[in-house]
């Protein structure tokens, strides 16, 4: 392009190295992986926790519009093990369709469940295989998943990067950081719980991502429980008021700030803009145990 003295004009993108999943940045950045990551922390926020017996999860449901119904976000996997999902549900289902499909090949070659960590084992390489070829994009959605196997509870966090985590609790999604705070300051109580004890626990993580005008009730939180002789169950509706009857009434109310337009995000678009700043974007900082956790 030329101005009106013909000087020549070079129109610049805000990120010129952000069109193509296999371009480098001169920091040595991923941008489009940096991307769907970001698509991760705009979903409705879900919380993970485990003890020596079970593991938990809980997650806010949205709905598009007060004609819809809210959005599923447990999805079952199999006897054994189960997630949620924050970011993108329609790249979840793929995810958890192909996890069905390991379990039950698994299952029908050896009559065992499958081990929750090989599954998650398999299930980073396919994520990989997507931030290495140009013609694919990265799953804009993380997972927490729990299951429970020879070796007890598991809960895992997985991001788009294709990294996943062994975690003793965890929390994603938008205002996340705020049930970060809650679990690490519970953190040493989590081991020991029962399950009451242990639902209780991921519910007052979950309220604190809440803005202070809304709180937990049966519309918007769907629990997924796994256990010790027990089969991973998802609860929903009035299924989850025995869940919430653990907190007392003023315990349920949000607080956190005020919404004030926050990202009505799963099934909604990733962020069109690049994270800010000079340091690359990076997935939130879990609680793990006996894995590398760098990027």
């Amino acid at each position: 392009m030329f101005d009106k003295q013909g000087l020549l004009i070079t129109k610049m993108f805000r990120n010129q190295y952000d069109s193509d999943v296999t371009v480098w940045s001169p920091a040595g950045r991923l941008h489009q992986v940096e991307y769907a990551m970001e698509a991760v922390k705009q979903g409705s926020a879900t919380v993970g926790v485990k003890s020596s017996t079970h593991a938990v999860i809980v997650a806010l449901k949205r709905a598009a519009s007060d004609l819809a119904a809210h959005q599923k976000k447990i999805i079952p996997v199999d006897e054994h093990m189960g997630v949620s999902i924050s970011g993108l549900t329609a790249d979840a289902r793929l995810m958890v369709r192909w996890m069905r499909m390991e379990c039950l090949n698994h299952k029908y070659a050896d009559d065992v469940p499958l081990p929750v960590g090989r599954l998650m084992a398999q299930l980073g390489n396919k994520m990989q295989m997507s931030t290495q070829r140009y013609d694919r994009r990265p799953y804009g959605v993380g997972l927490l998943v729990i299951g429970y196997d020879t070796q007890g509870p598991h809960l895992y966090q997985t991001c788009p990067s294709a990294n996943y985590y062994d975690c003793k609790a965890m929390a994603i999604g938008a205002r996340s950081q705020s049930a970060r705070t809650y679990l690490e300051k519970h953190l040493d109580t989590f081991s020991s719980s029962n399950l009451q004890e242990l639902v209780a626990h991921a519910l007052r993580a979950l309220r604190d991502t809440l803005p202070a005008e809304m709180e937990l009730n049966n519309k918007n939180v769907s629990i997924g429980i796994v256990g010790k002789k027990t089969e991973f169950a998802v609860y929903d509706d009035d299924n989850v008021d025995q869940y919430l009857n653990l907190l007392d009434p003023s315990e349920r109310r949000g607080r956190g700030a005020p919404a004030q337009g926050a990202a009505e995000a799963d099934d909604g678009a990733p962020p069109p803009d690049a994270p800010g700043g000079d340091e690359p974007a990076r997935p939130a900082d879990p609680v793990v145990e006996g894995m590398d956790t760098s990027d």
